[in-house]
């Protein structure tokens, strides 16, 4: 279990600041959760950890150690694996080939086989598409291979964007549930989700971002029970 360890990060898009002085701790074997509304820095946040954008100013530490100046493919190595908002999977591929892909940086030939038939577990449903298009699935099947792709890094923190955003509400249980089981495997997670609600529900711990800052944080429970989270996320008043 590894704890992610975000302190004053700063992210801009020229002059304008995405995320502004942000600091937040996704404790080890633990569930945060990030909400937010649309164009708050949820996106660029996970961006910024796994190295696909440049931050301005800020330390991002692995249980003490600082990632911040390794590159993607390094941040993989040392533990973090990221599922994209919209999936992005290769849709001329199948679903074997794309949950292999997701091993890129690894040389444990047994354990990754040993890790597909894990996933599979995970996700039954994958077992009877093994060998079908990822093009040609439904958008909850695609979620599961995303995700999936991104276990085969072998990752101790995940980290999860928009995970359940257009899908049929059983479908968003069963994404859910998911996470909760790749989390009880000792995965820490950090989840994106529009969904607030069903974010909290499950969340150890969360925070709110607001316009790239961080303005509230506290347990899933204590957010889900907060009059500001509830009258801005959850379509409740306070």
């Amino acid at each position: 279990m590894r704890t992610l360890d975000v302190r004053d990060l700063t992210v801009a898009y020229g002059a304008i600041s995405a995320v502004r002085s942000a600091s937040f701790t996704a404790a080890a074997g633990k569930i945060t959760a990030v909400v937010g509304a649309n164009g708050a820095g949820k996106t660029t946040v996970l961006n910024a950890i796994s190295g696909l954008r440049d931050v301005r100013a800020g330390r991002i530490d692995m249980d003490g150690q600082d990632i911040g100046a390794l590159p993607p493919h390094e941040r993989v190595r040392a533990g973090i694996a990221q599922v994209p908002e919209g999936r992005r999977l290769f849709g001329r591929m199948t679903v074997a080939e794309n949950l292999e892909i997701g091993a890129f940086v690894r040389q444990d030939r047994a354990k990754v086989r040993q890790d597909i038939e894990r996933i599979l577990v995970l996700f039954p449903r994958l077992k009877e598409r093994y060998r079908q298009l990822a093009g040609t699935l439904s958008g909850g099947e695609q979620q599961m291979v995303a995700m999936g792709r991104a276990m085969m890094a072998d990752p101790s923190v995940l980290l999860l964007d928009e995970p359940t955003m257009g899908l049929a509400p059983q479908i968003v249980d069963l994404v859910l549930e998911a996470v909760q089981a790749i989390n009880a495997q000792g995965v820490t997670v950090l989840l994106v989700e529009q969904n607030a609600y069903r974010a909290l529900e499950i969340a150890d711990q969360a925070f709110v971002l607001e316009t790239g800052e961080v303005t509230l944080s506290g347990s899933g429970e204590e957010l889900l029970s907060h009059p500001r989270v509830r009258s801005a996320y959850l379509g409740h008043d306070a």
